[in-house]
């Protein structure tokens, strides 16, 4: 056959040394390059409002305005 390793007491054969380094090479490769299983939230700009009722105004005329944006993009 080929070459044969002695590890922990256990006959290996080369190929499968190999075969075992390339896949955890390239699973590991992949594993990093796939990015996460949790997308991120976009950053939205803090609101500096001086008072509680400035901030709510705020959020929800921004949430108004997505929902406009979102309606003018169906039709």
């Amino acid at each position: 056959m080929g070459q044969t390793y002695k590890i922990f007491g256990t006959q290996i054969a080369s190929h499968y040394l190999a075969m075992g380094v390339l896949g955890t090479m390239f699973g590991g490769a992949y594993l990093g390059l796939s990015g996460g299983g949790s997308k991120a939230k976009p950053a939205t700009p803090p609101i500096n409002a001086s008072s509680p009722d400035e901030a709510d105004f705020i959020k929800k005329f921004l949430e108004q305005n997505e929902q406009d944006q979102k309606k003018q993009g169906s039709h």
